[in-house]
């Protein structure tokens, strides 16, 4: 499949009909929203509109969710129309917080360095009391608060089929850690964190970490890998055979009053 397909069966599966356990879905005229509580953020997700109708649905966003006290982000993709969308957002109000780019890999064409069982201590986390590994990784990687991150894996663990996690261990101390969700009826499959501490890389914990979720994906019959990488990290998947999709733009509305 070329991008064009890859990017339209995508845009379906993973932006226009996906649902998520712990947030209500709504279809709207011009976009698909999903509404969550204050410490489950809401996002509108998929959207379809023009020029002429573009800020109106904008501003019906806004209303909706200034109403009920909930701050929500809008995830704008760079072939979302209209193509100045990103900016009628900005000028509306938005904060831009993120670009990602949106790095895809057919299982298909993966390398054959993803597809030998890696020779690192590579664990699947099971239980709930395991994501405090996780959470060690994550914090010391990038600091702050994981407590949010953490309650939501927690959940999703305990739902079959839609989360598996993976911790990567140097003499028994976790030191790279990444997740993957697995959405219904989608040909796809999306990688997150693959966080490792700065002192154990270059040990090909990262590879290893990521040869264990393409590895599963493929067992579970998942046809597309997506990764939303940074700056940083967008070279880096390029070399395991990731490539461009799309750059996503999540933009943040604030203003609750």
């Amino acid at each position: 499949m070329n991008n064009q397909e890859i990017l339209a069966l995508f845009d379906a599966q993973e932006r226009r009909n996906v649902t998520f356990p712990d947030m209500r879905r709504d279809v709207c005229a011009h976009v698909v929203r999903y509404v969550g509580t204050p410490s489950n953020p809401s996002f509108v997700l998929y959207s379809h509109l023009n020029k002429t109708n573009a800020d109106g649905a904008i501003q019906e966003q806004i209303d909706f969710f200034s109403q009920r006290q909930l701050s929500f982000e809008w995830k704008v993709y760079d072939h979302d129309k209209p193509s100045d969308l990103l900016k009628r957002l900005l000028d509306s109000g938005f904060e831009l917080e993120d670009t990602d780019a949106v790095m895809v890999l057919d299982v298909h064409d993966a390398p054959a360095t993803l597809l030998p069982s890696p020779n690192v201590d590579v664990r699947p986390v099971t239980r709930p009391e395991g994501l405090d590994d996780v959470r060690r990784v994550e914090e010391q990687v990038w600091g702050g608060d994981f407590d949010r991150i953490q309650g939501r894996l927690r959940a999703h663990l305990q739902i079959p089929g839609l989360l598996s996690v993976y911790v990567a261990y140097v003499d028994d101390t976790p030191a790279c850690a990444g997740w993957t969700y697995y959405n219904a009826n989608s040909d796809f499959a999306g990688l997150w964190g693959g966080s490792t501490l700065e002192q154990y890389r270059g040990r090909g914990l990262y590879t290893a970490l990521l040869a264990a979720r393409v590895q599963e994906a493929i067992r579970r019959g998942r046809r597309f890998l997506t990764i939303d990488a940074n700056p940083m990290s967008q070279p880096i998947v390029s070399r395991y055979g990731f490539r461009l999709l799309a750059y996503a733009h999540a933009c943040r509305w604030k203003n609750v009053t």
